[in-house]
């Protein structure tokens, strides 16, 4: 009887170390997985949106998922990101590298910006806040027609060649390109990976998990709130940056309360509070916009349907429903 418990529980341990072993090193699994996503995607573009937009739901689910707090302003961050990021190269003509950088600064002073006013709030209120904020943010671009080039965007964002330490790589070759936003996505999977294996990332989920009990513990949970908001501003705008450069203008609809809404919706279909779940989000949603898209153009209705049922059956999302299983 006992030869046969263990027989049983065999395959369980397998599964759990396994679980643990990609755990531990999930930002290496990620980034495997993000080299060789273009070889089965129908072609390179959608896979580079896909990469970005991903990104972008990565640091949205780092203030949702796991900290717990339903923002519907984050395409101010992410615009935020892409204009600096244009504007850095079409006025100022900066490089760039520097103009991804100005990007993530962008990024990041926009969400101390709205993240010092909206922790204030709770609950639904933090998330109207943080939708009346932006469409602020949205209005402040669409005025400044001289630098944002107001309703038609800013164009002429015409970067061609990459020049790393010497080496010039051709940007306008669709795998070059994937690539090259490739290595800055992984290298922001190992810098949240880090995060959120750090005892800050920690307090980030006794905040989510008991509010009371954590600062009852000692920690500062405003101050924590509004950290873990600027992180998430930080991977926005590097991904509105990567956005620029990819599509070589910025679109004034990226401001737009639509592209707040995508990314909750790609954050609850991917799962929220899981490490990879934002790419599986991204990539339903992109695939399904795509595919769906060549049938009818009421692609929003069925892509509405989908999530729908993916709510239902898949309340921890795709991804996050696999890991439970898995888990178990």
């Amino acid at each position: 009887m006992n030869e046969f418990s263990q027989t049983l529980t065999q395959p369980a341990v397998a599964s759990a170390s396994w679980f643990d072993f990609a755990k531990r090193h999930r930002a290496i699994l990620a980034s495997i997985f993000v080299l060789v996503f273009p070889l089965v995607m129908p072609f390179t573009a959608l896979a580079v949106n896909i990469l970005i937009y991903g990104l972008y739901a990565v640091g949205f689910n780092l203030l949702f998922g796991y900290l717990g707090l339903l923002s519907f302003g984050h395409a101010a961050l992410f615009g935020t990101g892409a204009y600096l990021c244009g504007i850095a190269i079409v006025h100022l003509g900066w490089p760039w590298y520097v103009a991804i950088g100005m990007g993530i600064l962008g990024g990041t002073v926009m969400a101390a910006a709205i993240g010092s006013l909206a922790i204030r709030t709770r609950g639904i209120y933090f998330a109207m806040v943080t939708m009346a904020l932006s469409q602020c943010v949205f209005y402040l671009f669409y005025q400044a027609v001289d630098w944002t080039g107001g309703e038609n965007g800013l164009r002429g964002i015409n970067v061609r060649v990459i020049d790393i330490l010497g080496f010039k790589f051709d940007f306008i070759n669709p795998l070059t390109r994937y690539y090259v936003v490739a290595a800055f996505v992984i290298m922001a999977l190992f810098v949240l990976s880090r995060i959120l294996a750090s005892p800050f990332g920690a307090v980030i989920e006794a905040v989510r998990e008991n509010e009371a009990r954590a600062r009852a513990s000692g920690y500062n949970v405003t101050l924590t709130r509004l950290i873990t908001f600027i992180l998430s501003g930080a991977f926005c705008g590097l991904a509105g940056a990567l956005m620029a450069l990819h599509l070589s203008i910025v679109p004034i609809e990226i401001l737009h309360i639509e592209t707040s809404g995508m990314v909750v919706m790609m954050s609850l279909l991917g799962g929220m509070g899981t490490f990879f779940g934002p790419f599986v989000g991204a990539a339903v949603f992109l695939l399904l916009e795509n595919l769906v898209s060549l049938w009818t153009v009421h692609w929003q209705l069925i892509v509405g349907a989908v999530f729908m049922i993916c709510v239902l059956f898949f309340p921890a999302g795709i991804w996050g429903t696999i890991l439970k299983r898995i888990n178990k």
